[in-house]
């Protein structure tokens, strides 16, 4: 279980930290002209706690426990999963707002069971 969870915290990182460069290099950020400096602080929460997530998760992978890194980057994770919904909801985009539901409801569990799991 600490593996799948491990990989779980690793692909989101990297899936946070990629959809923003490709998102970037495509030019699909409109706020960048609008609101410069609230997407920027945006951004830079996401890829840290894309950071974090990595982290946690190769620490779980190599050292075959848990950390305080896992409750901060699940924490910043959960944050996330509920600020960035609501920019699809707002554009009527409910698939994408299921999925993170969906990933809300599986980062909230891993984070309460986790002392079950050590």
């Amino acid at each position: 279980m600490k593996k799948i969870i491990a990989i779980y915290q690793i692909i989101i990182g990297l899936g946070m930290i990629g959809i923003w460069i490709l998102l970037f290099l495509s030019n699909q950020i409109p706020e960048i002209q609008t609101e410069l400096i609230r997407i920027t602080m945006h951004i830079l929460a996401e890829i840290t706690t894309g950071v974090l997530l990595i982290s946690s998760g190769v620490y779980i992978l190599t050292k075959k426990k848990f950390s305080s890194l896992f409750d901060i980057s699940s924490g910043s994770l959960i944050y996330t999963l509920i600020v960035s919904p609501g920019y699809y909801a707002q554009k009527g985009e409910w698939a994408v707002f299921a999925i993170f539901s969906a990933m809300l409801i599986i980062t909230v569990t891993m984070l309460l069971f986790r002392k079950k799991i050590i």
